[in-house]
């Protein structure tokens, strides 16, 4: 597919949309769940590629972020350590919003890592 042009506005892309729902989560508590849903439902219909790596991307973010957070919950011993999955969710959802605007692909959509 052919990209558009780079703009100097602001790209409301899939991706985008999907990393602003997640970071509005700290806010809301619910757009992240939204965001989950609209990228697996956008991950079926996208067909390029940039766009491809940053649906897995932040599809592993919400879900091992979920898991963690309620690992820790559960253990109750580990509810102080509940802001380390917020932070590592809320630094992996900036970094693909910044690649998203750029419309690059993410390096590793697969890794735990940034």
């Amino acid at each position: 597919m052919n990209e558009p042009a780079p703009s100097n506005g602001f790209d409301f892309n899939q991706p985008t949309i999907i990393s602003l729902l997640y970071l509005g989560s700290f806010l809301t508590g619910i757009s992240g769940l939204v965001g989950v849903v609209l990228a697996h439902v956008w991950q079926g219909e996208n067909a390029d590629n940039w766009a491809a790596s940053h649906f897995s991307y932040l599809i592993r973010t919400f879900w091992i972020g979920l898991i963690a957070s309620v690992v820790l919950f559960v253990t109750i011993i580990g509810i102080p350590l509940l802001i380390l999955p917020a932070i590592w969710v809320g630094v992996r959802s900036v970094m693909s919003l910044v690649k998203a605007q750029k419309h690059e692909p993410m390096p590793d959509p697969k890794t735990l890592l940034f």
